[in-house]
């Protein structure tokens, strides 16, 4: 008989492209919340179930929540066992976890370990993750080499860093991560919904780890706040003290690339009125009613061009003088078209640079 291998957090995090799979022991709602890199959702108690052994051990006993809680772990198990996991090979290795390590992912790594597999429990379980991406988000941005791309809003710096990174550059793509584009107009596609703070640092935290330190990492300059997604501190500043590359373009080339960028507002101009609504704010009914205009008449080119000028360049000017102290020895570069040659020609361009 077999015996799950208990391992530290430090030890599942520095072996864990060696599982076969991670299983998240967790309830489904705590596995959407944030899990381990790649982990499989594989509770061994819903999120109800986990409510009404919950309610038994504070209204009747510890006994009885452990009786009730055992005879749904079972079940729940032996339905692992005969559906996601029936087909897995004799030398299959996962790791198991749950919140702290004990009962719930204790009792699937044990069950697993009798039928022969080789499985890893993790020690203190999520819990015990969790400190370590905190403590490594403290301390992993000052090791790398930051080069960061400054430049209007619309020059193109995120379609940069895909063709920089198509050229095997390190780049750190934080709107991709956030699943939010960093303005008001920033909501993705689909259901615009972005991954909650943990789940956001465990995404920085999974691709910061395998970032090479010898080797400059390209990324945007962001503000603190990408959509509801907030840059840790250390991070934060890392970036504002690298060294920028400043992007320029003609306000047309600006204007046709965001076009294309964000057509999926101009299929849906309601959505869009009332992202522009919350600008009345800043600027007034009079420039919001304005833009409600150019929306109704499709005049889009005019929309995007009026939003650059009042709107997306004084910010952007005053947030970068005040944040980014290495902006004034910056080369600049121009991007003089919105077409892929031109985009490549300038990542070939800012790749020279270093």
């Amino acid at each position: 008989m077999k015996d799950p291998i208990i391992l530290s957090a430090i030890e599942a995090c520095e072996k864990l492209a060696q599982f076969d799979a991670i299983l998240d022991a967790r309830s489904g709602s705590e596995h959407a919340l944030d899990h381990l890199p790649g982990a499989l959702s594989t509770p061994v108690l819903d999120d109800d179930e986990r409510a009404r052994v919950g309610t038994l051990y504070k209204q009747q006993s510890g006994f009885e929540a452990k009786r009730i809680g055992a005879a749904l772990v079972a079940r729940n198990i032996a339905a692992l066992l005969e559906g996601p996991l029936a087909n897995k090979p004799r030398d299959w290795a996962p790791l198991v976890y749950c919140w702290r390590g004990g009962n719930r992912s204790g009792a699937l790594a044990t069950v697993l370990a009798r039928v022969g597999w080789r499985v890893s429990l993790v020690d203190g379980g999520y819990k015990a993750f969790r400190q370590i991406v905190i403590r490594d988000l403290d301390t992993l941005p000052a090791r790398l080499d930051f080069r960061v791309l400054a430049g209007r809003t619309g020059v193109g710096k995120s379609l940069l860093l895909k063709r920089l990174a198509e050229r095997g550059a390190q780049i750190l793509d934080l709107e991709a991560l956030a699943h939010h584009r960093g303005s008001v107009l920033g909501r993705e596609p689909g259901d615009g919904r972005q991954p909650g703070q943990k789940r956001f640092e465990t995404l920085l935290w999974e691709h910061l780890r395998v970032l090479n330190p010898a080797r400059p990492v390209f990324v945007e300059s962001e503000s603190r706040r990408i959509g509801t997604c907030h840059l840790p501190e250390a991070l934060m500043k890392a970036i504002r003290s690298g060294p920028c590359r400043i992007i320029e373009a003609d306000t047309a080339v600006r204007a046709a690339l965001l076009l294309a960028e964000y057509r999926h507002f101009t299929e849906q101009p309601a959505i869009l009125l009332e992202q522009l609504n919350r600008l009345t704010e800043l600027h007034g009914h009079h420039a919001v009613d304005a833009w409600h205009q150019q929306v109704q008449a499709g005049d889009y080119e005019a929309l995007v061009q009026s939003l650059l000028v009042q709107h997306y360049d004084p910010a952007y000017d005053r947030s970068m003088a005040k944040n980014f102290s290495r902006l004034s020895e910056a080369p600049t570069l121009a991007l003089r078209g919105q077409d892929a040659s031109s985009l490549g020609q300038l990542a070939d361009e800012l790749l020279s640079l270093d």
